[in-house]
């Protein structure tokens, strides 16, 4: 089971290579954050994702990121 408060930080401070991403089980994704991190668009992406991690509550995080 992924915590939203962990993913919700990754992605605020360390979204920038993917690292949330990757915690949360989707490594396909980790590695695009991470082929693109010398610009800022996946700093900024993921500074959005955080936040939104944050402000979910945990049944709708663990239905939308939890194990299937």
């Amino acid at each position: 089971m992924n915590n939203r408060i962990i993913a919700g930080l990754l992605g605020i401070f360390l979204g920038d290579f993917g690292v949330h991403k990757f915690y949360l089980g989707k490594p396909g994704k980790g590695l695009l954050y991470l082929a693109f991190c010398w610009t800022v668009i996946p700093a900024i992406i993921g500074f959005i994702e955080g936040v939104s991690y944050l402000l979910m509550s945990d049944r709708e995080f663990q239905a939308k990121h939890g194990k299937r």
